[in-house]
């Protein structure tokens, strides 16, 4: 169960209603007045508690659950109990999403200027923001409304974040443009030097970096993920795009629109992702590659050449996931033929 210390759920709702608020519908429309309290894993879940089941790994803890209901697809109804209350849906990991933010909604902003904040004089201050302790806001920067500034960050000269953003603890903004509804996670560093240089052997010649890093609306970046700015060109990330913990984006690189970038991932510089790829974690991208729309790359690959869009890779380096498996086969009969001789 959620701590209460930490969570505090906005329930019970009925049953109708989130069927309703998860795009789902009632198995039987008899169950709508069933109040549900709280949400739960299948293996956890006791009386008063709503579950789901969309993974064929977990069918034996579905039938075994002592949950008031759950979320499922209409394929799987007839595994359930006997007898249980079912939310029927295409998607249920999705329903089951929407129905946990109806319990445990995003805690609002409470609007506030801690007197420690530092706050140049010609910054832009939106209504409704939130400013925390020891956050720098320096000259020229604008926040949008509704925006909050975790406690030691910093807010570098001129950058601009937009309305209703969340910048967690210690984080540092420059040469950036934040888009509206943005998230930053504490500890993540965005707009600093791309690592551009010409090698030399008497020293290498650093390269003026002169490019900005632009986030549109709707993403989320992970903490202590790090973003550089372009060399010339801009690093752009997409709309609804999501980058975990730990991700390095190099300068230049376009990120498209609802992309994935799992943990440890790293983009070299001038790489393009196009919209919805898909990098498991710790993937990683060599320079001026072309990733295609829709790609997925398997945790671990090495990528060193383009990606046509909508294919699946995985390995070091990377290629296609069947001929990465066919490879592995021939490998496992090789090594079984030495073994019997």
């Amino acid at each position: 169960m959620p701590d209460p210390r930490f969570f505090q759920s906005s329930g019970p709702f009925r049953l109708g209603e989130l069927a309703g608020i998860g795009g789902g519908r009632l198995a039987e429309p008899a169950d709508e007045g069933l109040q549900i309290g709280n949400i739960a894993p299948l293996q956890d879940a006791g009386p008063g508690d709503l579950t789901f089941f969309d993974n064929r790994k977990y069918l034996d803890a579905f039938r075994d659950t002592a949950a008031a209901a759950c979320v499922v697809a209409e394929k799987d109804a007839a595994r359930a109990r006997a007898g249980m209350p079912l939310i029927l849906s295409e998607t249920p990991y999705k329903t089951f999403a929407l129905i946990a933010q109806a319990f445990y909604p995003r805690p609002a902003i409470e609007p506030a200027r801690h007197e420690s904040a530092v706050i140049a004089p010609s910054a832009v201050i939106g209504e409704d923001c939130r400013i925390d302790p020891f956050a720098v806001i320096e000259a020229g920067a604008e926040i949008g409304a509704g925006t909050a500034i975790g406690a030691g960050t910093v807010i570098g000269r001129r950058v601009v974040v937009g309305r209703d953003c969340r910048i967690g603890a210690h984080v540092s903004l420059s040469h950036c443009l934040v888009g509206d509804r943005v998230t930053i996670h504490p500890g993540a560093r965005i707009g600093q030097d791309g690592f551009g240089f010409a090698p030399d052997p008497a020293g290498h010649v650093r390269v003026p970096q002169i490019g900005r890093v632009v986030i549109s609306d709707d993403v989320e970046i992970g903490a202590n993920s790090t973003i550089d700015r372009g060399a010339g060109p801009d690093t752009v990330i997409g709309a609804g795009t999501w980058i975990d913990n730990l991700v390095q984006i190099g300068h230049n690189v376009r990120v498209g629109r609802g992309c994935i970038l799992v943990a440890q991932s790293g983009v070299s510089g001038s790489t393009v992702l196009g919209d919805f790829v898909a990098a498991g974690g710790q993937v990683g991208f060599a320079g001026h590659l072309k990733i295609g729309a829709g790609a997925q790359l398997a945790a671990k690959a090495g990528v060193m050449s383009d990606v046509p869009a909508g294919e699946t890779y995985c390995g070091a380096p990377a290629q296609p996931i069947r001929d990465f498996f066919r490879e592995v086969a021939v490998l496992r009969r090789l090594a079984k033929k030495g073994t019997t001789k």
